[in-house]
């Protein structure tokens, strides 16, 4: 599996532990970001390098997670129906700037926006949705550090699915070999590496 990974508990030390911030395994040229899918969209991914396939829809908002504990507790390591091969996708990291210089919050923000009707008009025009939405521990218990979920459509997701992908990563194993120390075990737990991107 081509990503760094580190002891959980050491990684935990280091990071902020309030406040939004994007928590990612990057570099100059590279974010890594999670999905979890049912097999047959997994397999064919990981196939071909790069999202599609016939129970892959592209008339849908597909959301992407660059902190893996948070994409952990939305699949339920793993476990949940529908969301069983986690897949980690390096993408280019200018695209994934671009997607956050875009993006238009899922919820009305009077600190950004003066009134209802504006926000709803960059609703309509923004192929990107961003959500903070509170990040949480191996254990699924929610934490006071708030984490970052892009909503791609249109011509984001074509993008990503088909331009902007670098690398298809299987970590569907990996999941389950942690799941049990995420559960119990956490001096065992080893998670990718992750570090501060940016913080809002």
């Amino acid at each position: 599996m081509n990503l760094a990974i580190e002891n959980y508990l050491t990684q935990n030390a280091r990071w902020p532990q309030q406040g939004q911030h994007i928590l990612a395994q990057h570099d100059d040229q590279s974010v890594i970001v999670y999905q979890a899918y049912r097999p047959s969209t997994g397999t064919f991914a990981i196939a071909n390098g790069r999202l599609g396939g016939p129970d892959f829809s592209f008339n849908r908002m597909s959301w992407i997670k660059p902190n893996f504990l948070w994409m952990m507790y939305r699949s339920g390591w793993g476990t949940k129906a529908g969301q069983e091969i986690t897949l980690g996708l390096r993408i280019r990291r200018p695209f994934f700037e671009s997607l956050l210089a875009q993006a238009v919050p899922s919820s009305f923000d009077p600190a950004r926006y003066a009134h209802n009707q504006a926000w709803k008009d960059d609703v309509a025009a923004s192929d990107v949705r961003l959500q903070w939405d509170p990040d949480h521990a191996p254990d699924g218990s929610k934490v006071d550090r708030r984490a970052i979920q892009l909503g791609l459509r249109g011509d984001a997701l074509r993008a990503l699915a088909e331009r902007e992908l670098l690398e298809v990563i299987d970590m569907s194993a990996f999941v389950e070999a942690q799941r049990a120390f995420a559960l119990g075990d956490l001096p065992s737990l080893k998670t990718p590496v992750e570090h501060v991107l940016t913080s809002a």
